[in-house]
C-alpha cells in the first residue's frame, strides 16, 4: 500500500493512495506504518478521501538522519570508469535538506554546478543495532523516492561531501512510502523538462537493499522513520533554475521538483 503525510485544510494528515484519490486516516504516518498489516486496525481508520489535486503533499516521514549509498550502480561505475567498491560507501544528508514532492529546491548561492541523482530510499520502521540479514524485512516500513541534489562544483572542491550534499531543500522525497514493492527489480527513470536522463533497474545495484540496511546497522543505530538512500544510476547531470526534475520508480509514483 502507498502511505503518505498531507496537508488539508491546515491541517497534517496521514493517508493511503488507491490509485485514484488519498483516504484519509485518523492516527499519524508512525503508528499507521506500524499496524497497517492488521486490516480491522486500518478499515476503523478510516476517513474522508481526498482528490490529489486538493492536497499539499509532506514527506512522507520524519526522520532523524538520512543515510547515502554512492557507486552502487554497475552502469554508474561504469560511467565514471571506477571500479566496483568492495563495500558501501557511505555519507550523510541532514533532516534539514529533505523536502516533500512539488516542493521547490533552490538554487544556492555557493554553486554553479547543481546536480539530480534520481534514488530508490528504504524507510526504516523499527529501531534496530546489528541486524542479521534474515530478521532485516521487519525493520523495513516500505520504500520511496529520493533526489540526492547534489552541488557538483563544491563536492569536487572539497575533501568529504557534507557542504555538497547538505543545503536546504536537497532532499526531495516522496510522494509515498510503499509498503509491498518488489526492490529488487523496479525500473528506475529521471526526466529533466520531459528528456530522459537516467534509465535504469534496481537489479543493477551492486548491493541490495537488505545487504545496505545489515551493513548500516552494523556502524550505527538505525531508528523509526530514518531513510537509507541506496545510490543513484548512471545519467546524472545538471538542473538549472526553472528546470523540473521527475524521478518516476515502476511500481512507486514520481516525485516531481522544480528548481528556483
Amino acid at each position: 500500500m502507498k502511505f503518505l503525510r498531507f496537508i488539508k485544510d491546515h491541517k497534517i494528515k496521514s493517508g493511503y493512495y488507491d490509485g485514484k484519490k488519498v483516504i484519509e486516516l485518523k492516527d499519524p504516518i508512525e503508528k499507521v506504518l506500524d499496524s497497517w498489516e492488521n486490516w480491522k486496525y486500518l478499515r476503523n481508520q478510516l476517513r474522508t478521501s481526498h482528490s490529489v489535486e486538493d492536497i499539499n503533499f509532506l514527506p512522507p516521514v520524519k526522520t532523524s538522519k538520512i543515510i547515502c549509498v554512492g557507486l552502487n550502480y554497475t552502469d554508474h561505475c561504469k560511467e565514471l570508469d571506477m571500479d566496483i567498491p568492495e563495500e558501501p560507501k557511505l555519507f550523510l544528508k541532514p533532516p534539514s535538506s529533505v523536502i516533500g514532492h512539488t516542493d521547490l529546491i533552490k538554487y544556492p548561492k555557493l554553486s554553479n554546478e547543481v546536480d539530480y541523482e534520481g534514488e530508490l530510499a528504504i524507510i526504516i520502521g523499527k529501531e534496530g543495532k546489528n541486524i542479521e540479514y534474515g530478521e532485516i524485512q521487519e525493520f523495513i516500513s516500505g520504500y520511496t523516492i529520493l533526489n540526492d541534489v547534489t552541488a557538483r562544483d563544491l563536492q569536487r572542491k572539497d575533501e568529504q561531501w557534507t557542504r555538497s550534499k547538505s543545503f536546504d531543500t536537497f532532499c526531495p522525497i516522496g510522494p509515498f512510502i510503499d509498503t509491498e514493492l518488489d526492490e529488487k527489480n523496479q525500473k528506475i527513470t529521471t526526466k529533466l523538462n520531459g528528456e530522459i536522463k537516467q534509465e535504469s533497474n534496481t537489479r543493477n545495484m551492486i548491493f541490495s537493499p537488505h545487504i545496505l540496511v545489515e551493513y548500516i546497522s552494523s556502524i550505527m543505530t538505525l531508528k523509526p522513520g530514518d531513510i537509507i538512500a541506496t545510490g543513484t544510476p548512471s545519467g546524472v547531470g545538471q538542473m538549472q533554475k526553472g528546470d523540473t526534475v521527475e524521478i518516476a520508480i515502476e511500481d512507486l509514483g514520481v516525485l516531481k521538483n522544480q528548481i528556483v
